[in-house]
C-alpha cells in the first residue's frame, strides 16, 4: 500500500511538472486520458502486449522506450480509444481533447506513462486527477464536487436499483458514478439504473464520458445543453446536482413560453440562477421523486420578495424535506458557505424512504462546525463522523425502512444540531430556511439578527486562520532568503 501511495504521489508530481510546461487544464486532461487508456485498452486487448499490434496501452508503453516524440503517439492512441462525443456544433471532440504535446515534454510523458502503468487502484488515481482538474478550472466555473460531499448527497437520497436518475449539471459525472457504486454494493449485482447527465460544456461532457467508461458505467449524456433553457425531458426518481453558486444572468436566448417550471406569481429572479435551478429540480421529480443538491446560503435566507415567495411555495407544496448547513471552506471553487437541500414529493411512509409520516414537517440540521483539515494540505473537508451523524439524523427522522425490522433510535430534536419544524413554524420565521436560525440554542427575539452575528464571528475566525497560515508562509520564505 505504501508503494501504491508513493506511485500516486509521483503521478501528481509529474502532472504538476507537465502543467508548468503546458497549463494545468491541458496537463490534467492528458493524465485523465492516459488513465482511461490504462483501464480500458489494457482490459480489452491483453494479448497486444504479447504480439504487438495497433495503438493500445501496452503499445504506448512500448513507445516510451523508443527515441521518438511521444506527443503524436499519445494523440494517435487516444483518438482510437476515446469514447465518441460531439460538441454543440457536431464536431468530434476526440480530436481536440488532448492538446498538442511538444517534444520538450517527452521526458515528463515517459515518466508519467511508466508511473500510471504501475498503479493498481486506478479508480483512486482517476478521482484524484479529477479533483486536481477541478482546482485548475475552478475560477472558470468548471468544478467538480468533493468526494465526501458526493457520498453524503447520494446516501441522503437512498437510490435503489431500477430508478431513473438525473444530474442536469453533471460535470465529470461523479454523482452518477457514486449512485451506481452505492446501488451495486447494495445488490451485489450489475445495476439496472437509468442514468442521465446533462452539461453545458462539451469538454466537460467528454471528461464525464471518460470517467463513466473507465468504470464500466453506462449513462445517457447527450449533446451539450443548457438545462435551464427547457424543462427536463422526463420525470426522475432521483435528481442530484451541484450547480454554480449564485450564477449571474441566466435567462436563455429562446425561453420556453408558459414554462411549467416557473410559478406564474413567483418567477425566478433573472439576475441569479439559484431559484431557477431549484424550480428546475423540483419540476423534474416523479410522484415519489427525491432530490439532493447544493446551494449557496443566500438561497435559504435571501430577503428579496421574489426569493421569499418561492421558498413559501416550496414549503406550502411540502416539497422541502431537509436543509443541512454545511461548513464554510469545504468547496475548493468558492469561499462561500453552502447548504445541502433535500426535496421530496412524498413524505408519507413508503418503501425505500421510511416509516414516519413527515408530511407538513421539515428537518433542519446545522453542520457548520463539522469539518476537518485534509491531512497534508490546507483544504477543509466534511469530517467523516459528522457526515455519518447527518445521515443517522435523517434516517431517525424518516423512521426505520418499512422493509427493515431492525430497531433504531427514534428522532429527537438536538439544540445546536437539528430540529423538526412544521409549516406554521417555518412561516413564523418568514420562510427563512437557513438551519442555524432554527437550531440555535440561544433564546433571542431576533433569530435573523442572531444568525448574522454568528456568521460574522465565524467569518472572522476563518480570516484569523488564513492570516496565521499566511504569516507562517512568509516566515518560511524569509528564512530561506
Amino acid at each position: 500500500m505504501a508503494a501504491e501511495g508513493d506511485t500516486r504521489l509521483e503521478v501528481r508530481r509529474l502532472t504538476r511538472g507537465l502543467a508548468d510546461r503546458l497549463n494545468a487544464q491541458d496537463a490534467c486532461r492528458t493524465v485523465i486520458g492516459l488513465i482511461y487508456l490504462r483501464t480500458r485498452a489494457r482490459e480489452q486487448f491483453k494479448d497486444v502486449s504479447r504480439g504487438g499490434g495497433g495503438p493500445s496501452w501496452p503499445w504506448l508503453v512500448t513507445q516510451t522506450r523508443k527515441p521518438q516524440p511521444l506527443g503524436p503517439r499519445i494523440q494517435e492512441c487516444l483518438s482510437a480509444w476515446l469514447p465518441a462525443g460531439l460538441g454543440a456544433d457536431g464536431v468530434d471532440l476526440r480530436r481536440d481533447f488532448v492538446p498538442s504535446l511538444p517534444p520538450t515534454v517527452d521526458r515528463d510523458l515517459r515518466d508519467l506513462i511508466g508511473a500510471v502503468d504501475r498503479v493498481e487502484r486506478v479508480g483512486d488515481l482517476l478521482e484524484q486527477c479529477l479533483e486536481d482538474l477541478s482546482a485548475a478550472q475552478a475560477k472558470g466555473g468548471h468544478y467538480f464536487t468533493p468526494r465526501d460531499i458526493v457520498r453524503l448527497m447520494v446516501e441522503a437520497v437512498a437510490p435503489h436499483d431500477g430508478q431513473r436518475v438525473l444530474d442536469p449539471v453533471c460535470g465529470s459525472a461523479g454523482l452518477l458514478v457514486e449512485v451506481e457504486r452505492q446501488v451495486r454494493e447494495q445488490t451485489g449485482l450489475r445495476t439496472n439504473l437509468a442514468l442521465t447527465g446533462r452539461d453545458l460544456h462539451a469538454s466537460t461532457l467528454q471528461i464525464a464520458r471518460l470517467n463513466l467508461a473507465a468504470r464500466g458505467v453506462e449513462a445517457d449524456l447527450g449533446l451539450p445543453v443548457d438545462s435551464l433553457a427547457q424543462p427536463a425531458e422526463a420525470q426522475y426518481d432521483i435528481v442530484l446536482a451541484n450547480p454554480p453558486f449564485n450564477a449571474g444572468p441566466w435567462l436563455p436566448r429562446d425561453p420556453v413560453r408558459n414554462d411549467p417550471r416557473w410559478p406564474e406569481d413567483a418567477p425566478p429572479p433573472r439576475d441569479n440562477a439559484n431559484f431557477a435551478w431549484i424550480l428546475h429540480f423540483a419540476h423534474a421529480l416523479a410522484p415519489q421523486g427525491r432530490a439532493a443538491f447544493l446551494m449557496a446560503d443566500g438561497a435559504a435566507t435571501g430577503l428579496r420578495p421574489a426569493e421569499r415567495k418561492i421558498r413559501k411555495l416550496l414549503v406550502r407544496d411540502d416539497l422541502v424535506e431537509s436543509v443541512v448547513a454545511l461548513p464554510p471552506g469545504i468547496f475548493p471553487h468558492t469561499r462561500n458557505s453552502g447548504c445541502l437541500w433535500l426535496l421530496n414529493r412524498d413524505k408519507s411512509p413508503h418503501r425505500g424512504w421510511g416509516s414516519e409520516d413527515r408530511r407538513g414537517q421539515f428537518l433542519f440540521i446545522d453542520a457548520r462546525k463539522a469539518k476537518e483539515l485534509v491531512q497534508g494540505s490546507r483544504q477543509w473537508r466534511l469530517a467523516p463522523e459528522s457526515a455519518r451523524k447527518i445521515l443517522d439524523t435523517l434516517a431517525a427522522w424518516r423512521g426505520p425502512l418499512l422493509s427493515d425490522g431492525a430497531a433504531r433510535p427514534g428522532y429527537k430534536d438536538e439544540p445546536g444540531w437539528c430540529v423538526s419544524r412544521t409549516g406554521k413554524e417555518v412561516a413564523v420565521r418568514e420562510y427563512d430556511l437557513l438551519p442555524p436560525l432554527h437550531t440555535s440554542e440561544l433564546d433571542s427575539g431576533d433569530p435573523v439578527g442572531l444568525y448574522h452575528v454568528e456568521a460574522l464571528r465565524e467569518g472572522l475566525y476563518e480570516k484569523f486562520d488564513q492570516a496565521r497560515a499566511l504569516e507562517r508562509d512568509l516566515r518560511r520564505v524569509l528564512d530561506e532568503l
